[in-house]
C-alpha cells in the first residue's frame, strides 16, 4: 500500500503539471486563432470596401440613368411613335438594371430593395403613361406625359433611392 501511495504522490504533481501545460498552450492557440482571424477580416476590408463604395457609385449611376429626366432626353426620337418609345424606355431601364444587379452583392438588402423599387416604379410609371398614349402619337407625346406625371409626383422614387444610399454610404464615414 505503502508503494501506491509513493507512486500516486510522484505521479499527482506530474498530471497537474501537464494538466496546466495542456490548459495554458489551449489558450495561446485560441489567442493566436482570434489573431488570425482578425487579420484575415482587415485584409478582406482593404479589399471589399473600395468594391462597395464602387457598388453604390454605380447603383448612384443606375438610379441616375433610368430617371425620367434623363432617359427621356436620352432616348427621345422624333422618327418614333409613342409605342416604339414605350419599348425603348423599358429596354433602357431593364437594360440599365441588369448591367447592375451584381452590385446587390455588396450594399444592404435595405438598399437592394430601395433600387429595385425604384426601378419598377420607373416601369409602372412609363407603362401608365404608354397607356393614356394612343399608340400611333409622336414619341414626344409620350415624353411630355411621362415628364409631367413624374413632376406632378411628390417624391421621385429615383431620388429615394438615391438618398437611401447616400446615408448607407455615409455611414461608414461616421463609423
Amino acid at each position: 500500500m505503502e508503494t501506491f501511495w509513493r507512486i500516486f504522490e510522484l505521479i499527482l504533481p506530474t498530471l497537474i503539471v501537464v494538466g496546466v501545460v495542456i490548459w495554458m498552450l489551449s489558450r495561446q492557440f485560441d489567442e493566436e486563432e482570434k489573431r488570425r482571424r482578425y487579420q484575415l477580416f482587415r485584409e478582406n476590408q482593404k479589399n471589399v470596401t473600395p468594391m462597395r463604395f464602387t457598388a453604390y457609385e454605380r447603383l448612384v449611376l443606375l438610379l441616375e440613368r433610368i430617371s425620367p429626366e434623363s432617359m427621356l432626353v436620352r432616348l427621345q426620337d422624333d422618327t418614333m411613335t409613342s409605342i416604339q418609345f414605350h419599348a425603348a424606355l423599358l429596354t433602357a431601364v431593364r437594360a440599365e438594371f441588369e448591367h447592375n444587379v451584381s452590385q446587390q452583392v455588396y450594399v444592404s438588402d435595405e438598399a437592394w430593395t430601395m433600387v429595385k423599387n425604384a426601378k419598377e416604379s420607373i416601369v409602372q410609371l412609363i407603362n401608365s403613361c404608354a397607356a393614356a398614349v394612343p399608340p400611333g402619337n409622336p414619341s414626344i407625346d409620350l415624353a411630355k406625359t411621362i415628364l409631367a406625371t413624374y413632376e406632378a409626383a411628390e417624391e421621385s422614387p429615383t431620388g429615394l433611392a438615391i438618398s437611401f444610399l447616400k446615408q448607407e454610404v455615409k455611414q461608414y464615414f461616421s463609423a
